[in-house]
């Protein structure tokens, strides 16, 4: 929701709201004054005593992953995939096509019951197998035939495995597993990379009918090993569009708008900052105040800024999506009016803001 759809919800409340507060609030006159409005209000004066509580990231990486770890990559063989055997000193067995033959035209398929077909041997299980396994039980079966048979066994044509990946990626696509363990990151940067709109720190991969969620962002930030797996077959990867999260900054400051938490963290301080500051002669600087919509109700945060530590402790107060920074006007009058005017307004917003998601 942008700011254009935010700002009607505050028209009748600056039409209306000649007066402001007195401070410090009184607690007492405001339960009063708020006893007829459907939501419980907190009012907490942001001081040295809990700005440590309120100083967190919003958006911290994390390592922590439900993903199995894996134990590493060994490519299994299956139905489909294409199989190149090579017979040292025995070139009718090797190359049955002739000297011009192209290993993956002229390759031996896996068929569906997960055999191919050899000379001699016949039917050989490959589906399960790894390229060694193959070539051991080849190696053993052509004794018989063969003194001491020299056996290469390799993969030319990998289609019994692959992952899908979707969502916020430049080209969402199907992508084959060979012998190569894949990561997530190889396999989004192989789906084009991240779109704008991504959100790398909620990526999730369904593996056997369970969804897990992989903070992709922990590995681009950090390195963190377990937040860039190694997939396996049938992994299904999605990359998740950004939701919006925006902060909107209303009453005396000089450039009233919207600040955007999508892609980082920002503080108190750094939105005034942002919005040009409070403006001069007109607003009250113990008037600064953060209306934050909890499952509890509304909690009002206030913000003296007539000290100028009160600035250094912003620094340390991080904004949450939807919170609504009001500076009031200079004279001040009574708080009670102020906060029931504005209350409603605020429960606008939210509401608005919950059907748009």
């Amino acid at each position: 929701m942008r700011f254009g759809v935010v700002m009607p919800f505050f028209a009748l409340f600056l039409a209306s709201c000649a007066s402001f507060t007195d401070f410090p609030v009184n607690p007492d006159a405001m339960r009063e004054e708020l006893s007829a409005l459907e939501t419980t209000v907190t009012v907490v004066q942001i001081d040295a005593s809990n700005i440590a509580q309120y100083d967190r990231p919003r958006l911290p990486t994390s390592a922590v992953t439900n993903l199995p770890a894996s134990d590493g990559w060994n490519y299994r063989v299956g139905t489909g995939d294409i199989l190149d055997v090579v017979v040292w000193e025995h070139p009718e067995l090797t190359m049955p096509g002739g000297d011009q033959r192209n290993p993956l035209d002229s390759g031996l398929r896996v068929q569906s019951d997960g055999t191919f077909f050899y000379p001699y041997v016949e039917q050989v299980q490959a589906k399960g197998l790894t390229p060694e396994d193959i070539r051991k039980n080849l190696s053993l079966a052509l004794t018989e035939f063969i003194p001491k048979p020299q056996i290469v066994v390799r993969v030319v044509g990998y289609n019994s495995q692959s992952v899908l990946v979707t969502g916020e990626v430049t080209t969402p696509n199907r992508q084959a597993l060979t012998a190569e363990p894949l990561s997530l990151l190889q396999a989004v940067d192989a789906a084009g990379g991240l779109t704008a709109n991504a959100d790398s720190r909620r990526v999730t991969v369904r593996r056997g009918g369970r969804l897990y969620a992989v903070d992709l962002k922990g590995f681009l930030e950090k390195g963190t090993g377990s937040a860039n797996p190694t997939l396996s077959h049938g992994d299904i990867i999605n990359v998740p569009k950004l939701e919006p999260a925006e902060v909107f900054l209303l009453g005396q400051i000089v450039k009233p708008s919207t600040i955007d938490l999508s892609h980082e963290d920002v503080t108190l301080t750094q939105a005034l900052t942002r919005a040009g500051g409070l403006h001069e002669g007109v607003a009250d600087a113990r008037g600064v105040f953060v209306f934050r919509t909890t499952k509890n109700g509304i909690t009002v945060y206030q913000l003296d800024a007539a000290n100028p530590v009160a600035f250094l402790l912003a620094t340390r107060f991080t904004l949450l999506p939807q919170d609504v920074i009001y500076v009031t006007t200079a004279p001040i009058a009574k708080w009670n009016q102020v906060i029931s005017r504005l209350l409603p307004s605020v429960q606008a917003i939210d509401a608005v803001q919950t059907v748009t998601q």
